[in-house]
């Protein structure tokens, strides 16, 4: 077992570089991971966010790429997100700080021009988007004849988001002699054959069973019947500022996630809470997650757009406000808190039609979450009508994935009511002949 990064013959630069950045030691993914690669075998590794995981790739490839060279990008890293690209790039400033390799990252949602001329300049290791990356090298920005390195980080969540075309349009164009690196938190369908059509007789490393969440995170889950009581629930919760002092609180919607945003500006200081989501602004969104890293905010409300790639210390509590409808999203939702070998706490707040996917993740997760009871100073709205009757259709939708031929609530109500009045007619039709038969008898 590796004890220190020295063990892995890195070199002065790299041991340096660490050194400051605070690692004291591999995580088990490291441990597993950077020979391996050093070694220049394609690797598939599957592990949980807050792992270290980046390091783990982005260590050997700093130190087989070594120094500035040439004009084109000799190692390209895949993200599904643009907060998680910004954060791969923030990790290779850390650990690369005393080498002279050059990165540029690529995404969406704002111009091409600065990257653009950021490439120009010349590039040894780029970190992208999929979709902005094949628009620059259509365009011809971009020339991938050097490529030596080709990592797909988050890959469940590059196939949940619809990747998988423009992955293997990426392999079409990139040298067929390089090294294959893939890592993902959960393994789907979906990635086991981008894995089958990417990665070249891999070493599989494997730190924890899959989609289980980081020991350092203790779950949580509440069952609360609307919207109201769940923000009553959540007053309450961040009334101490001392335990939930750095928090996420996770929404499925824009919609929701600007509700809830509203609700705890007007309950605490407009500075004090920020939210993102897709409908925000690039700079806004940067700005945000700038300040929230900086401990300038305490509260950072957003949607799955942040669930990955968000990498801040001390996170002392994730809230799912809204239990996700994609299960995997849950762990890595709960990765944001509990990260390097820190405590975290995940607490789920979960209405009568998001019991279905808690099942699902209990499932996914090989475990049960443990339930605690609302507590009494907490006031329990009355849910109303309108919640009710999505709440009730939503449970009618989950029956019918459960069950093609159940007709729903509305229809079993009705079938029901319709046979206690075919009952009741025949009832009646009874005892209409019971009696004329007793008339009869008079007679």
């Amino acid at each position: 077992m590796v004890g220190s990064f020295e063990d892995f013959k890195l070199n002065k630069q790299l041991l340096n570089a660490i050194d400051e950045a605070g690692y004291e030691k591999p995580t088990p993914i490291q441990q597993k991971a950077i020979t391996p690669i050093l070694a220049g075998q394609d690797l598939m590794g599957i592990a949980q966010t807050g792992t270290g995981k980046t390091a783990a790739y982005v260590l050997p490839i700093l130190m087989k790429l070594k120094y500035a060279q040439g004009e084109d990008p000799r190692a390209l890293i895949l993200s599904p997100t643009r907060e998680l690209a910004m954060q791969i790039e923030e990790d290779i400033a850390v650990l690369g700080k005393y080498t002279d390799l050059r990165t540029v990252v690529l995404y969406g949602g704002l111009g091409p021009k600065t990257q653009i001329e950021n490439l120009k300049k010349g590039v040894d290791i780029i970190v992208a988007t999929p979709g902005r990356f094949l628009d620059l090298y259509l365009a011809e920005h971009i020339s991938t004849r050097s490529l030596k390195f080709l990592v797909l980080d988050e890959a469940d969540k590059m196939m949940d988001m619809g990747f998988i075309s423009k992955i293997h349009r990426i392999l079409e164009i990139v040298p067929r002699k390089r090294q294959n690196l893939l890592f993902s938190a959960t393994m789907s369908d979906l990635v086991h054959k981008i894995a089958g059509d990417f990665l070249a007789f891999p070493t599989i490393v494997e730190v924890d069973v899959q989609a289980t969440p980081a020991e350092t995170v203790s779950q949580s889950l509440y069952y609360v019947p609307n919207l109201k009581t769940k923000l009553n629930l959540l007053q309450y919760l961040f009334t101490d500022i001392d335990t939930f002092n750095r928090i996420i609180v996770f929404c499925k919607t824009k919609k929701v996630a600007d509700n809830v945003y509203s609700f705890l500006v007007r309950k605490y200081d407009e500075e004090d809470v920020r939210v993102i989501h897709a409908n925000k602004g690039q700079n806004t969104r940067i700005n945000s997650i700038r300040a929230f890293k900086e401990g300038g905010i305490r509260i950072l409300v957003a949607t799955d757009v942040a669930a990955r790639g968000l990498d801040v210390s001390d996170v002392s509590h994730v809230i799912n406000f809204e239990v996700p409808i994609v299960i995997e999203d849950y762990v890595h939702r709960i990765g944001r808190t509990g990260r390097a070998r820190k405590s975290g706490e995940a607490i789920t707040f979960c209405n009568p039609a998001e019991e279905y996917y808690v099942q699902k993740i209990e499932k996914l997760i090989r475990q049960q979450i443990p339930v605690k009871e609302i507590p009494g100073q907490v006031f329990i709205e009355k849910t109303g009508f309108e919640e009710r009757q999505a709440i009730a259709r939503e449970i009618d939708n989950q029956k019918r994935k459960e069950n093609p031929d159940f007709k729903g609530a509305f229809h079993e109500k009705k079938a029901s009511n319709d046979k206690a009045r075919s009952s009741k007619n025949l009832s009646n039709r009874s005892r209409g002949r019971a009696g004329k038969k007793r008339i009869g008898r008079k007679k």
